[in-house]
């Protein structure tokens, strides 16, 4: 029997890359998963790709109504939320006197407000439905300490895990387990804006800081969405039950706690 057969899971920010992945995961191992993303279009484009088990929710993580609307959809499809995946991030990066408001104010309402808030129509989703949950925060190892260029994705990160801690400790009585998955550093289209912006405050060529990063991954390489599906997957069986508000490094080991 595949592990999540018959379970129903929300993933946000699930069009593309790592959520995507997940997406795929989930669903080869028994679950339908609704695909949640602001960009609707991507969205149906990946559940069509992924198969009949998959599907697309239109979710913004900034706006509750949004939320709200996308729980219920999920309800109304399968009769109740047995996973989430709060995936949905945002990241930018400057030098500390070059911080604008603007940019920790977008972080910290998707990364940071946006995890809550979903969480929390969720949850309140699981405890009406009686039968527990599965809640899977993304952290970072850039939640795990500071970095020179990049206070406020390290500080919503850190946030995250600290988040999960808390409603961890507050839903396991419900029978909802609130873990996270911390990354290291990932490769993909999300790379290519990152190491965009090493380029401009660094004054590197394109392409540098992303060849060095991985060179100092001590497995080897950076990882790869497809690295992080293993963890995800565990986390949301009943292997993992007795598993309350941890953090997991999934990281190539840069990083160890």
């Amino acid at each position: 029997m595949r592990r999540l057969e018959g379970k129903s899971a929300l993933i946000t920010g699930a069009a593309r890359g790592i959520g995507r992945s997940f997406a795929e995961a989930y669903v080869r191992e028994g679950a339908t998963v609704a695909i949640g993303d602001i960009n609707v279009e991507a969205a149906e484009k990946t559940a069509a790709e992924i198969g009949p088990a998959a599907y697309a929710v239109p979710l913004d993580v900034t706006d509750q109504a949004s939320i709200d609307a996308a729980i219920h959809m999920v309800e109304e499809r399968t009769g109740g939320i047995d996973i989430l995946i709060n995936n949905a991030a945002l990241f930018d990066l400057a030098p500390v006197v070059d911080i604008t408001r603007e940019s920790y104010d977008r972080l910290f309402s998707i990364n940071v407000a946006g995890t809550l808030f979903t969480l929390q129509a969720a949850a309140r989703s699981m405890i009406r439905r009686g039968k527990g949950g599965k809640i899977i925060n993304m952290a970072s190892q850039a939640g795990r300490r500071g970095e020179p260029l990049v206070a406020v994705y390290c500080a919503t990160k850190a946030a995250v895990i600290s988040l999960t801690q808390s409603a961890g400790l507050n839903l396991i009585r419900h029978g909802i387990n609130v873990n996270a998955i911390a990354p290291g550093v990932v490769d993909g289209e999300h790379w290519d804006g990152v190491d965009a912006l090493f380029a401009r405050y660094e004054n590197r060529p394109m392409g540098e800081k992303k060849r060095l990063v991985g060179e100092a991954v001590p497995y080897g390489r950076m990882g790869r969405a497809e690295d992080l599906t293993g963890m995800a997957v565990f986390l949301a069986t009943s292997e993992a039950d007795y598993i309350v508000a941890q953090t997991y490094n999934v990281d190539g080991g840069n990083w160890m706690s």
